[in-house]
């Protein structure tokens, strides 16, 4: 047992509140905003963390059915009070494997949002408003490429996913210590795991496309280090001369990013307080949603 398992539930969410860590094994840094407001008159409950990953699944799930199949979520699976979904188009794929890869990518996350949506029942949030246009077009600047098109071809379908699959890996690791339900811990690690398959498979598919990829694949882990706090918990696939397929710590474990440093990443902002914008123009839906 490590020394976060022997805290309380309470214990941890004070300290979270306190010190912002949703990775708290370790280190704390910068004040967690959300986590003390939440925790200033009540204990942030598992249904909020749910709810947090599946706003996150739902743009996931949007981005991989429209280059798949050129349309997003079913109505059922949106919720009665769904936003609209601006931009994304079918990807012409020339590869066979990376068009499958898509397509099981798709399957995957629509799996996940139906998962959360019959796990929270009534709680669930409906599918916030997304815009993969105003998106993609803050993105461009960061990859140097003015013409990026996630949806235009093989190369950029796969740098597309990595903006989303990376974060979400890390978003799943540091929402695991917040959850007291052992059931939802599972479900949290299961889907972490499905996660880290997907990126592991993006960053290996990119590697092996040569320098253009890259380059452009470590523009965007250089991008959301600038804007997603204090620390190092991004990296690249090519790190001095080598590939590094599976982004680590020193102690071979996965990066944790509390869910204000998600936020600020999918926002496109490095400001706290935000509480809307990049792929998320009016935020998303539920108690966690303020950097």
């Amino acid at each position: 047992m490590n020394a976060l398992t022997k805290l309380s539930r309470r214990q941890s969410l004070q300290a979270l509140a306190l010190f912002g860590a949703g990775a708290a094994i370790t280190r704390f840094h910068r004040p967690n905003t959300a986590y003390a407001q939440a925790t200033s008159s009540s204990e942030i409950k598992d249904e909020d963390i749910f709810q947090f990953a599946l706003n996150l699944e739902y743009m996931e799930a949007e981005y991989y059915l429209r280059a798949t199949t050129g349309k997003g979520i079913e109505a059922a699976d949106v919720g009665p009070d769904a936003g609209p979904v601006k931009g994304g188009s079918k990807v012409p794929f020339q590869s066979k494997a990376i068009r499958e890869f898509a397509d099981e990518l798709a399957e995957n996350e629509l799996a996940h949002v139906r998962f959360y949506r019959k796990t929270l029942g009534s709680q669930a949030v409906s599918r916030p408003t997304i815009d993969f246009d105003a998106g993609f077009k803050a993105v461009r600047e960061a990859l140097g490429m003015p013409d990026f098109d996630p949806f235009a071809n093989d190369m950029n379908f796969l740098l597309g996913g990595m903006l989303f699959e990376d974060v979400g890996v890390t978003a799943y690791a540091g929402a695991a210590p917040l959850l007291e339900s052992k059931e939802f811990v599972e479900a949290a690690a299961a889907i972490l795991a499905v996660e880290a398959y997907h990126m592991g498979m993006a960053r290996s598919q990119l590697y092996q496309m040569g320098d253009k990829a890259q380059k452009a694949a470590n523009a965007v882990s250089t991008a959301r280090d600038k804007i997603d706090g204090a620390g190092d918990k991004d990296q690249g696939i090519e790190r001095n001369g080598k590939a590094n397929l599976v982004p680590a710590t020193p102690d071979g474990m996965v990066f944790r990013r509390t869910p204000q440093e998600v936020l600020r990443i999918v926002y496109l902002t490095d400001k706290s307080g935000t509480d809307s914008g990049g792929f998320y123009p009016k935020g998303m839906n539920g108690m966690l949603k303020s950097t």
